[in-house]
């Protein structure tokens, strides 16, 4: 069967529903939407979405700040919301959910990553303790099920091929050579050496980066722009939000597309959805 997952950063759902995200989703065919930044509580969702979806949501510890939600047509089986030690907060940022699919399960992680200040030391220290934490937890997904997908705003460019300003970028959060090195792990091969940008080497995950296996050695696609100035005009982007995929789940990955819209004022998140179709 066919498994249509769908991953944006809202930047608040409710505004985005007034702006056009509920035209999209009912055009779309989704199976399961995983949202970021949802910013509201799960009785608005439920009634932005409908009935006909069955929603688990993890709001931020602070109101109104983050969120991550994940909407199907299937219930799922079974879900999670902690990562990393108990003295961590990750409330609003990580949320796991099995789906039984053909007999399978199938493991989807809606994930908000921190975005981070470069000369903020607070704020790039609970960045590091995320990474730290996802790092840690992705082995244990995939031992879970060979069928693990983590999507979601992972707010780091890894690769010069995924910020068009890159070389302007390269002492801001999320182009820094030490986050970018923990992506350079997430995706090397299974328990070999890899060496990051930032020169640290560690064992390769071996996870796939299915955005970047879909489109080649390309510049993006993007899915994210600034509101500011002509960015988005310009599609001067980043490509910070991410399917990534076990090794099995990445094999049967049918299509790919990044949905921006088509001009300006069409959009309604400063994100594009990511749609993936697996063919499972």
């Amino acid at each position: 069967m066919a498994l249509r997952i769908a991953s944006v950063n809202t930047n608040g759902v409710r505004a985005s529903f007034r702006k056009g995200m509920g035209e999209w989703l009912a055009a779309r065919d989704v199976d399961i939407l995983a949202m970021q930044e949802v910013r509201a509580s799960t009785e608005d969702l439920e009634a932005l979405l409908g009935p006909e979806w069955d929603i688990l949501h993890d709001a931020a510890t602070a109101k109104g700040r983050a969120g991550v939600a994940i909407a199907s047509r299937n219930k799922a089986s079974i879900h999670r919301v902690t990562l990393g030690a108990d003295d961590f907060d990750s409330a609003g940022r990580w949320l796991e959910a099995d789906y039984e699919v053909d007999g399978s399960i199938v493991t989807v992680v809606s994930t908000y990553v921190h975005s981070g200040v470069a000369d903020d030391a607070a704020k790039m220290a609970e960045k590091w303790k995320f990474l730290d934490a996802m790092e840690e937890r992705m082995p244990e997904l995939a031992g879970h099920s060979e069928l693990a997908l983590i999507v979601g705003d992972l707010n780091v460019g890894h690769r010069e091929l995924d910020i068009r300003n890159w070389r302007g970028n390269r002492k801001q959060a999320g182009f820094l050579p030490r986050e970018r090195s923990y992506f350079d792990r997430f995706f090397g091969p299974l328990g070999e050496p890899v060496e990051g940008v930032d020169g640290t080497t560690g064992p390769g995950l071996g996870w796939v980066d299915v955005g970047r296996k879909w489109a080649g050695q390309v510049d993006g696609p993007y899915t994210w722009w600034s509101q500011r100035g002509q960015a988005f005009d310009n599609d001067t982007g980043w490509r910070i939000d991410y399917h990534v995929a076990t090794p099995a789940l990445a094999a049967t990955v049918a299509n790919y597309t990044v949905d921006r819209a088509v001009a300006h004022d069409q959009r309604w998140s400063d994100h594009a959805p990511v749609v993936v179709d697996y063919a499972l």
